[in-house]
């Protein structure tokens, strides 16, 4: 039997690291370099790199079962710079593992040793670690490389920590449980000029704040308030300086929603607002909107599983029923698109600071917790004849 004590320092040591060295979306060579090392070391029965760009899957049969489980995670790091002081610090200057995919991958790691060293499961288990979940181009990118057709699985798993809900807790919902992200960049051009002189030009200044707040009336006013949806402007960018009117604005941010149908109505109410402002102003507007992020929508049975598994770990005190879907968006959701699974929380602890926060850090308690999850959801799933 392992010993899961040793293993726990294990992982620990193998977060760290991975903490230490974080690596933005296909930049993961490294990261992908060290998981590929430790799976051959496990003893896998097939590893596999550079699927999907920097992406690795590994492959562990026992038995002469014909089904297969995925269990999933995330390697790339966020564009932030640490404020934390940890001895692990991050040694890459701008760039930091501040949303826990260190954990992640460590958890997974450990998953796959436990599983390698004890097996107790019938049929096929597939490791994927997926690049450059950030930007929601890691998954399809692994799928594009034939990931379904070199690997296929029939069903599969994914946990994300989560600050805020105590470690040693789990959090889910079947049906759907993250939204799906659109951005959308408005840029809006005129005639800019002397401050001094408005008249002589038309300058896009006033259009774009004007246009900032007629955005959030989709919301409130174009969309049934029993349906959710988000509308952000995070960034307005000028060509102007404090004496001269701009001639350009750019407008940024993205949007949120659960179907289809309310991000197209979004998206056609955006460019009928950006047109009518625009035409209010004597400027022009052009509409760039992209759809980055599914929605994340669980399977009910397999939703039901994992919370059967989580209270046969942790108890019914510390496995949660989430009240509403999450507006954040996963790129898991693309796997789930393809075949049924589900995606959990883990608890990161109450104090932790925000995930994307320069103070964030992943709670090394929560790693058995995790590792513990995807190995029994494997056995419950392929049970041993």
């Amino acid at each position: 039997m392992t010993d899961i004590v040793k293993l726990q320092a294990e992982m620990t040591e193998w977060r760290r690291h991975l903490h230490a060295n974080p690596e933005f979306g296909f930049e993961e060579k490294a990261t992908s370099a060290f998981v590929a090392a430790k799976l051959r070391e496990f003893g896998l029965d097939d590893v596999v790199e550079g699927v999907g760009g920097t992406g690795v899957v590994g492959t562990l049969r026992r038995g002469t079962g014909n089904r297969a489980v995925a269990l999933r995670a995330d390697m790339d790091a966020l564009w932030i710079t640490e404020q934390g002081n940890p001895t692990y610090r991050s040694r890459n200057d701008g760039v930091m593992h501040a949303c826990g995919h260190d954990g992640h991958t460590a958890m997974l790691l450990g998953a796959a040793k436990l599983l390698a060293e004890e097996g107790g499961f019938n049929g096929t288990v597939r490791f994927i670690f997926q690049p450059a979940e950030e930007w929601g181009k890691g998954a399809l990118a692994m799928m594009a490389d034939g990931l379904f057709e070199r690997f296929p699985f029939d069903e599969v798993y994914g946990i994300h920590n989560m600050p805020g809900i105590p470690v040693g807790q789990f959090e889910t919902k079947a049906g759907a449980f993250m939204s799906a992200e659109d951005n959308f960049e408005i840029t809006l051009k005129g005639i800019g000029g002397h401050a001094a002189r408005p008249h002589w030009g038309n300058e896009v200044l006033v259009a774009a704040c004007v246009l900032v707040t007629n955005l959030q009336t989709i919301v409130s006013r174009r969309i049934d308030p029993a349906d959710i949806g988000v509308v952000s402007v995070t960034e307005l960018i000028t060509d102007g300086t404090r004496n001269a009117l701009p001639g350009t604005a750019r407008i940024l941010g993205d949007a949120r929603s659960f179907r289809s149908e309310i991000s197209e109505r979004i998206e056609k109410q955006m460019r009928i607002i950006a047109e009518g402002t625009a035409l209010a102003y004597n400027v022009e507007a052009d509409v760039h909107y992209t759809r980055e992020f599914v929605p994340l929508l669980n399977d009910p049975t397999l939703a039901d599983e994992a919370m059967a598994v989580a209270t046969e770990l942790l108890g019914e005190e510390n496995v949660r029923v989430a009240t509403k879907p999450m507006t954040g968006s996963e790129d898991f959701a693309q796997f789930l698109s393809r075949v049924p699974g589900c995606f959990v929380f883990l608890g990161n602890g109450k104090e932790s600071a925000p995930l994307h926060n320069p103070n964030y850090d992943f709670n090394d308690e929560g790693l058995v917790h995790g590792m513990r999850f995807h190995a029994e959801m494997v056995r419950r799933r392929l049970r041993a004849i």
